[in-house]
């Protein structure tokens, strides 16, 4: 195939690594521009290595995820592109097999002219609005929406892809929005087609059969797995919904046929709409997202993360959010072998990637958690080896050590034995190969940063962004000394700060910026899809979008997300509570508490909570504080509803968080569970983010016991 560029691809590549990742020490200030600040706002910020203008590309010309994806091929053809593991006979699985740069490509050409073909053909088919977009037209911008519906795997990247190749604006489902939700999006969207795991379609079916008007350009299912003659009756009940259904390999077929040359998408096309959780329980925003705010996300990426050729990632987040969506384009564009899970359990993770040893880890807080609890329990808590306990903690404490200090705060001090050690650890887990782990789109405890960046012997980075953002806009450094920011704002993007004085924030405290973050600059999205009310509330006329996070910016310009500007409620004696810092907290100080939810009202004086214990080190806790010894959970919770030993618990956990809160901030009775917040109960995002509302109602019954029984705190008597 003709190269896309007139410059020789690998000229650009060696122009790229000449000058990306950009040096951690150039990108970790944020510097206020002269002469920007305004009545009730901070001064802007900009990277200090570009303060005199934002970048979008990575290299010039490289504007769009298609024109970066070509690069890839072109650069890299033959090199593992997608790959999954093979499933053996017994059920069990085994080696990665990719297919490389080149094929993908030819696939994903053929798998957007069959998607043109048989949508153009299809027999239900009208003259709606919806359905005339469906011809294939390079001059058109106006495109249908593709909907993807799946767990991680290749054929979700391959889709992907052919929408970017062919300007069709995509959007994703997944399970945890609940069958509602789904049909909110595919109504709202005019979806005539979802490509979905074959496991998803009855149900798809079932919905337009539920709902044949809102869903009436619904009319084609592609499953990603292969139907044969057995799926004749699931076919047969689509037919009479007036859906035709394909899998995706006679799709291929049928576009290779019928072949149609790519609609290369510019700067302004729309990419993808992402449709955010939200924590409210209201119907999700659908956040626009232009190939220029792809484009900017992918080069924030390359200037922080960049550094290895030959890379292996592994895609474990769900690609139906953005912060994967993000990683996953900036792992296409570098040329690396992107390894997907088994299947769509969590559990498999450890497994998978002691087969694929990848090179760089995108993950969230609630997994680095799990992770951490089950390194401490063979290293540093291992009772049951004593010399292992005494090896590992000794090499573990020289790491963190080393790392606290502030001549380290970009580099990984070197201890040959100690390295060796820990080595061995990073081998039994898998991590062999591992030189970056990050994570985003939650808070995470430092104290899980400082181990785990210690204890695998890599480097960590936190970082921020949102669905509005195209993920990052921000990453720590990934040996920051305290492990407590998000980093500097990145050269792709500015900020400022709002005051806001019913929270008591300021962008001119004398500690650093507190306030609303504002947010401007290519990476920041187009527009909340048919929704102009929520639009003109987020973005301001000068293009700044209120994030609703507050932040805090330090004297060197880095970042710390402190609270939700909408997440407060004022308490009978009229004093204002932020419920996120109060629960973060109590989080990163005491290690037994895994999950929290502050809850307090108008018409109370003090604040309970709803704590989820961690299963890996309550039972240590129980024997230390009460010389007593219990392993069951159940056990553990009945231990508990004595009023008495949950007095303890709480006192200690107020203890823990010392004078960081003030003493209506502090919580006065807890209910005690394990894992109360989990996804299925709606109570949580998929995101981890806590839907407040949701959970207050959920948790109804519990917060009225709490206050029935009152505070624990001021109770003598127990």
């Amino acid at each position: 195939m003709v190269s896309l560029f007139r410059e020789d691809p690998k000229h650009i590549l060696k122009t790229i690594n000449a000058h990306l990742p950009v040096d951690p020490r150039s990108l970790a200030k944020s510097v206020p521009l002269p002469n920007t600040e305004a009545p009730g706002f901070s001064p802007i910020y900009r990277n200090a290595f570009s303060p005199d203008a934002l970048l979008n590309v990575p290299y010039p010309g490289l504007d769009t995820l298609y024109k970066l994806f070509e690069y890839a091929v072109d650069v890299h053809g033959n090199k593992p592109a997608l790959g999954s593991r093979v499933k053996n006979s017994d059920g069990t699985f085994g080696d990665y097999v990719f297919q490389n740069y080149d094929t993908i490509r030819t696939r994903r050409n053929n798998l957007g002219s069959g998607i043109f073909f048989i949508l153009q053909n299809n027999p239900y088919k009208t003259d709606s609005d919806a359905h005339k977009k469906l011809k294939y037209d390079p001059n058109s911008e106006n495109s249908f929406i593709l909907t993807i519906f799946s767990h991680n795997r290749p054929e979700w990247a391959l889709c992907d892809l052919a929408s970017v190749a062919y300007s069709i604006t995509n959007t994703a489902l997944y399970d945890t929005l609940g069958p509602d939700t789904s049909k909110y999006i595919l109504n709202l969207t005019e979806s005539p087609i979802v490509i979905c795991s074959k496991d998803k379609i009855r149900g798809l079916i079932d919905m337009k059969n539920k709902y044949p008007e809102e869903l009436s350009n619904l009319i084609t299912l592609v499953s990603m797995d292969d139907l044969t003659t057995e799926d004749s009756i699931l076919k047969n009940y689509a037919h009479e919904n007036n859906i035709t259904v394909f899998d995706i390999k006679q799709v291929e077929k049928l576009g290779e046929i019928n072949q149609l040359d790519p609609i290369p998408p510019t700067p302004e096309t729309e990419f993808t709409i992402t449709f955010t959780s939200g924590t409210t329980g209201a119907n999700p925003k659908g956040v626009v997202l232009t190939h220029k705010n792809a484009a900017a996300g992918v080069t924030f990426l390359y200037c922080n993360f960049m550094g290895k050729e030959n890379v292996r990632f592994y895609s474990f987040l769900p690609l139906a959010h953005i912060y994967e969506r993000a990683n996953i384009q900036f792992a296409l564009s570098l040329g690396s072998a992107i390894g997907f899970p088994q299947g769509p359990s969590p559990l498999t993770l450890l497994d998978d990637v002691k087969v694929l040893k990848p090179d760089l880890l995108a993950l969230v807080p609630r997994v680095y958690t799990k992770l951490e609890a089950a390194i401490r329990a063979q290293t540093i808590n291992n009772m049951e080896k004593p010399w292992l306990q005494s090896i590992f903690s000794t090499a573990i404490n020289a790491k963190m050590e080393a790392h606290a200090k502030k001549e380290n705060e970009h580099t990984n001090p070197s201890f040959l034995v100690y390295d060796r050690i820990l080595g061995l650890l990073k081998k039994k887990i898998g991590f062999d190969n591992v030189i970056t782990m990050t994570t985003g789109s939650a808070p995470i405890a430092p104290e899980t940063i400082k181990f785990l960046k210690a204890a695998v012997n890599v480097g960590f980075a936190q970082g921020y962004g949102l669905s509005e953002s195209f993920a990052g806009v921000m990453a720590s450094s990934k040996y920051e000394t305290e492990s407590t920011s998000c980093g500097a704002i990145s050269v792709t993007t500015e900020m400022k700060i709002r005051d806001i004085p019913e929270m008591g924030y300021s962008a001119h405290d004398k500690e650093g910026a507190r306030g609303e973050l504002l947010l401007r600059g290519p990476q920041i999205f187009k527009e909340y899809y048919k929704n102009p009310e929520e639009t003109a509330k987020a973005v301001d006329e000068d293009g700044w979008f209120y994030t609703g996070d507050v932040a805090c910016i330090d004297s060197e310009g880095k970042v710390k997300i402190i609270d939700r500007v909408k997440n407060f409620f004022k308490l009978a004696q009229g004093e204002y509570v932020s419920p996120e810092k109060i629960e973060g907290l109590y989080l990163s100080q005491f290690p037994y508490v895994a999950q929290l939810f502050v809850h307090g009202d108008s018409l109370q004086t003090f604040l309970v909570g709803v704590v989820g214990l961690d299963p890996t080190t309550i039972g240590t806790y129980i024997k230390k504080r009460f010389k007593d010894e219990i392993v069951n959970q159940a056990d553990i919770i009945e231990f508990f509803k004595s009023p008495r030993n949950r007095k303890v618990l709480l006192d200690d956990m107020n203890k823990s968080i010392g004078k960081h809160l003030q003493g209506f901030e502090k919580l006065h009775n807890i209910d005690i569970s394990f894992e109360p917040l989990t996804v299925e109960r709606n109570v949580i995002t998929p995101t981890m983010k806590i839907r407040r509302p949701i959970a207050a109602n959920y948790f109804k019954q519990e917060i009225e016991n709490m206050y029935n029984e009152g505070s624990l705190i001021r109770n003598n008597n127990l």
